[in-house]
């Protein structure tokens, strides 16, 4: 998958989450949704690529939320 994708997907889920009232429920939200929803492996290349600085185009509320989210969204090393 490719990282453009990968970021317009998880903006659409911003946008989502967006209209909620609270902020900290939002990014919550979010990071619960890529947690549930996305394969390990997209969730890494993801990671991934923020590392690289391809995901300028992430909104502001999404950066945020796999920021503070880090740590249980990324896959578990494999054995």
């Amino acid at each position: 998958m490719h990282t453009h994708n990968l970021v317009s997907m998880a903006n659409q889920i911003g946008q989502f989450f967006s209209a909620y009232p609270d902020q900290n429920e939002a990014v919550d939200g979010i990071a619960n949704h890529i947690r549930k929803f996305w394969e390990p492996r997209m969730r890494l290349k993801l990671f991934q690529s923020m590392d690289l600085g391809e995901t300028n185009e992430l909104s502001a509320l999404v950066t945020k939320a796999l920021q503070q989210h880090r740590a249980n969204l990324e896959p578990a090393p494999a054995k």
